[in-house]
């Protein structure tokens, strides 16, 4: 195979939602490929959602939460749903104090990026917070989750304990490489 295909347009002949739910739109595109024929790729969209990495005292706040999906307790990074007209850190502050009870005095955005791209329209934004002080945490109607808290250098090996969360590994890797890990 050659190049060629990234010469070409790949038009959308056709873009069909067929579910909705609470958290995201199911469809798909029929799309013209560079061979002429055609296929449907099918996605799931999905709402911008940040993560927050946050460090006080050498220390990183997790979260551990059930997810029933996978049927599991999982050690996460705090995350959530970017809210509409909401920028990352601004609602990396709100989930950070809504989950974990923590205010942050410095926000910072590492990276935003799109996710699983073979399936999903979903964009994901890190955040590294700092200058944590507590406050109330206001848990919303399906959050049932434990606030954790491990020493810096022993975060990344125990986000990579099954079961594994990509955000988590990628927030750590993230922060790692840029020295906020070195604290």
């Amino acid at each position: 195979m050659t190049d060629d295909w990234r010469d070409h347009d790949w038009p959308v002949l056709e873009s069909k939602a067929e579910y909705e739910t609470g958290w995201y739109t199911g469809g798909y595109d029929l799309v013209e490929q560079p061979d002429g024929t055609t296929k449907k790729y099918y996605w799931a969209d999905l709402p911008p959602a940040v993560v927050i990495l946050a460090i006080e005292d050498g220390q990183v706040v997790f979260v551990e939460q059930y997810r029933p999906v996978i049927g599991e307790t999982c050690l996460e990074c705090p995350a959530g749903i970017v809210e509409d007209g909401e920028s990352y850190t601004a609602a990396a502050g709100r989930e950070l104090r809504e989950e974990t009870g923590f205010e942050a005095a410095g926000l910072s955005l590492l990276e935003t990026f799109w996710v699983a791209t073979g399936a999903l329209r979903h964009e994901r934004g890190i955040v590294f917070a700092e200058g944590l002080t507590p406050t109330e945490r206001d848990l919303d109607d399906n959050e049932f989750l434990s606030v954790r808290t491990v020493p810096v250098e022993d975060a990344l090996a125990a986000a990579r304990e099954d079961p594994a969360n990509d955000a988590t590994i990628e927030a750590l890797l993230l922060a790692e490489t840029d020295g906020l890990l070195d604290q």
